[in-house]
């Protein structure tokens, strides 16, 4: 994608070595024919064949180069794809309120009701997003605005199955991990997918991103939404508990924590179950014993990825695999909410070679934007009283008064002229009437609370040996 200084050569460019192009040189070749042909010599020509070749060879890596750049190649890989009107089964995200949004797929003879109003699906198909749609019942009265969906638009909307990933920390972790187009990244930990919206619109249009979820029932509804979104070719998921809790619980308890293990599995899956009313305790083990085999593990070979995201509550477990799958100076990253499991993965990512680590907690401060009537500053001066006057007023408060002579004298020189006082009369009203709105800006009085600790890590140049292999 960084061109540099490099430039198609002209479709002429041999010509122009050859000499047969422009000039009183060409048109002499041009006449003396074949005997041109014969005057140049066996070096000459294998100069041109030279030149030729690495011409051609430019020609056709700047010719690859700008079919990564040209973008029209690559509609059908955008993210949010690029269309202006709504279609059928396209994903809405709908604006009910400031801190109200729900998100609907355009059916056609559906109905999205709220308290707003009853709104029909045949409504938005065929619409602009951004438009604004009203209600059919309660005389139209009920009104909400129809969005195109972004990662940020879609975490605020979406079903939340576990803790997500905001917008702020999302942008920290992309920024940090130095997130590019058509990069490999892992992500352990899919939860409800709102961070892999926001990695796969960076590592677009050729990237490809691994996310790995240990609970079954998360795993199909993160695949039918991707699918649904039009991102499938971009991810995979993976059904597989990436620490290899299971494989540590064996190695140390024997038999007796391989028994405990299943049951621990059996009883995961009879708790979801019983939640959700949507699959079967046998079916949901006998899968997650075919694709999840307990060792941990990205399973993807040694380093593949160009960056890591683990978002787990152990995550020291997998940091050895994170170390193992990574590639050299790859960047890793941990979310964690507790500063315990902050300091347990720091001290894991040393051990097993990663190096320039860093620990950041961001927070937000939102401000309230809005125009307020400010009143006009007052451009009149106070009088100033004079030595003088100042001194008999001085008097006249210590004495009891003044004689009458110089109290006329004393108003005299504190009262200004007629024009000034109707001056200052009209400064008066015009600064009453002549009132400013200006745009402001305040701060919240609270600010949003703790969300997690992101530590970040650049793995080193070492090759790393395979944990699982260790294990065994």
């Amino acid at each position: 994608l960084f061109l540099g200084n490099d430039n198609p050569p002209a479709r002429n460019s041999s010509k122009k070595l050859n000499g047969s192009d422009g000039g009183e040189h060409a048109g002499a070749e041009n006449v003396d024919g074949e005997a041109a042909d014969d005057a140049v010599s066996p070096s000459a020509e294998a100069e041109e064949a030279i030149a030729s070749s690495s011409t051609s060879k430019t020609s056709d890596i700047s010719e690859d180069k700008m079919r990564l750049v040209d973008c029209s190649l690559y509609n059908e890989n955008h993210l949010p794809p690029a269309r202006r009107l709504i279609q059928p089964e396209d994903l809405v995200v709908v604006f009910e309120s400031f801190n109200d949004l729900n998100f609907v797929y355009a059916t056609p003879n559906d109905i999205f009701s709220n308290r707003n109003g009853h709104f029909h699906h045949n409504d938005f198909i065929g619409r602009p997003y951004g438009c604004k749609i009203r209600s059919r019942n309660n005389d139209g009265l009920g009104f909400l605005y129809l969005l195109r969906p972004t990662p940020e638009l879609w975490a605020r909307s979406l079903p939340h199955r576990t803790q997500i990933v905001h917008e702020l920390d999302a942008s920290m972790i992309v920024h940090y991990l130095n997130l590019c187009p058509n990069m490999v990244v892992c992500e352990s930990g899919t939860g409800s997918g709102a961070m892999s919206h926001v990695i796969l619109r960076s590592i677009a249009p050729k990237g490809k991103l691994h996310t790995y979820e240990f609970n079954e029932m998360r795993v199909e509804k993160a695949r039918k939404e991707f699918e649904g979104h039009g991102l499938k070719h971009l991810v995979e998921v993976h059904h597989r508990d990436v620490c290899g809790k299971k494989a540590l619980l064996e190695l140390k308890n024997g038999d007796d924590g391989k028994t405990a293990a299943s049951d621990g599995a059996i009883s995961s899956n009879v708790e979801s179950t019983d939640k959700n009313g949507e699959s079967d305790i046998k079916t949901s083990n006998e899968n997650s014993n075919k694709s999840d085999d307990g060792k941990g593990g990205f399973q993807l070979g040694q380093a593949v990825a160009h960056a890591i995201f683990l978002d787990l509550p152990e995550p020291w477990l997998a940091v050895p695999h994170a170390a193992y799958t990574i590639k050299p100076n790859g960047r890793v990253c941990s979310y964690s909410p507790c500063m315990e499991q902050t300091q347990r993965t720091v001290a894991a990512m040393r051990q097993h070679g990663f190096h320039s680590l860093r620990t950041v907690e961001a927070r937000l401060k939102e401000y309230f934007v809005d125009e307020v009537e400010m009143e006009t500053p007052p451009t009149d001066l106070p009088v100033i009283l004079t030595e003088e006057v100042a001194s008999m007023e001085k008097a006249r408060c210590a004495g009891g008064g003044l004689p009458k002579e110089e109290d006329e004298k004393m108003r005299d020189a504190a009262t200004p002229p007629p024009d000034e006082m109707v001056a200052k009369e009209f400064a008066m009203k015009k600064r009453k009437t002549d009132n400013k709105k200006m745009l402001c800006a305040r701060p919240f009085a609270q600010m949003r609370g703790h969300t997690a600790f992101l530590t970040f890590a650049t793995a080193g140049n070492a090759p790393r040996l395979d944990p699982n292999r260790q294990v065994a």
